[in-house]
Parts: structure tokens; C-alpha cells; sequence
């Protein structure tokens, strides 16, 4: 039997003035923080893809972190551009709905 594919978000929005981006479902809407966000990038810049050990520090990313840019890839994520230059992290679809808290 074929995996569900994550539910695909209807609107995405990335609200500078409140540091958060707003990614809304069909069933639900969630406000993502930036800086929450930007440490749980998954890539292989900030975790060791052998180990899973996080390589990126949290301490290390700035209180004022902003999403410069946002694009689309393919039909399942986006790559984020962040004020600090890290860009090679995506956040796919599933990745997104992970880390929602428990209804």
C-alpha cells in the first residue's frame, strides 16, 4: 500500500513584522516562528547526515533571523533564503506538518 502524501498547504506566508511564517491547510493553520523554523533545518549543514547529530548550534542563530525569500520545489517543499545565508535547507510538506504541536 502506497504512503499518504502530506496534505499540501493552501497558503504560505511569511510575516516579517511578526517574525513567523503562516502556513495554512485545509483542515488548520499554524504560525511557525522564524527562529524556531530556521533550527529545525534538517540539511546536511546543520545535521551530520551519518550520525543525525545536530550540527547547528540554536544559540548561534540571531533573535532578528528573517526569511529573505521563499520558493517553491517541485509539488512537495519549499527552499527558504534566511537573513544569515542559509539556504540549502528545505522543508518539505510532511516536514511541516512534524513539527506542529500535538492537537
Amino acid at each position: 500500500m502506497a504512503a499518504v502524501p502530506a496534505p499540501v498547504p493552501v497558503d504560505l506566508q511569511a510575516l516579517r513584522d511578526r517574525q513567523i511564517l503562516r502556513v495554512a491547510w485545509a483542515d488548520r493553520t499554524h504560525e511557525f516562528p522564524f527562529r524556531q523554523l530556521r533550527a529545525s533545518c534538517e540539511c546536511a549543514q546543520c545535521v551530520n547526515e551519518w550520525t543525525g547529530e545536530r550540527i547547528l548550534d540554536p544559540a548561534t542563530i540571531p533573535a532578528d533571523i528573517a526569511i529573505e525569500s521563499m520558493e517553491l520545489v517541485g509539488a512537495y517543499a519549499i527552499r527558504v533564503r534566511w537573513s544569515d545565508g542559509h539556504d540549502s535547507g528545505l522543508f518539505t510538506w510532511e516536514r511541516l506538518r512534524e513539527l506542529l504541536p500535538a492537537e
